[in-house]
């Protein structure tokens, strides 16, 4: 596990391909315990003279539990490879289920924060910010209904990126 770490300014990939394409984790740690989903919206920016990760999290999702029971989380992300896991890890539940181990991961920590040693780039991230979405703040009133059919509205992360490590 041959890690380099990089400034956020050299990372040169593209948000919208590692997030919306090929995925993350999000993965954080709770009451001595891991767990993780799979993830599709989010993205990287500037906010607060910081460089931040936002993420969103659905109510109903046992990893909020976590994000919300510490103070880091990793984003991961894995080469086409890992397309089976992460589908698998974005539909299964770690209330029911080792869905970690299911899925033949090994999680290493930085401190306190728990990340994958499979994965080929990691984000450690240290929340700022929290906000449930809610109804009213839809001015684009066709996309909630479209997104939010049961008014299950995301919560919105914003974190600080404090670390990425990438894979030799």
């Amino acid at each position: 596990m041959n890690y380099k770490e990089i400034n956020p300014i050299d990372l040169n990939e593209s948000t919208f391909r590692l997030i919306g394409h090929d995925w993350m984790l999000v993965t954080a740690a709770h009451n001595s315990r891991v767990n993780t989903m799979t993830a599709s919206w989010g993205g990287f920016g500037v906010l607060f003279n910081k460089n931040v990760a936002y993420i969103f999290v659905r109510p109903q999702r046992f990893t909020k539990e976590f994000v919300d029971g510490s103070d880091r989380f990793s984003l991961t992300f894995f080469d086409k490879s890992f397309k089976k896991e992460l589908s698998y890890l974005g539909t299964a539940s770690g209330k029911d289920e080792d869905k970690i181990n299911k899925a033949a991961l090994t999680t290493l920590y930085l401190g306190e924060t728990p990340y994958f040693e499979e994965a080929r780039l990691t984000i450690i991230c240290k929340k700022l910010y929290a906000q449930d979405m809610t109804r009213e703040s839809f001015i684009d009133v066709d996309m909630r209904k479209k997104h939010y059919p049961e008014e299950d509205y995301h919560t919105l992360y914003i974190a600080e990126i404090e670390k990425i490590l990438l894979k030799d």
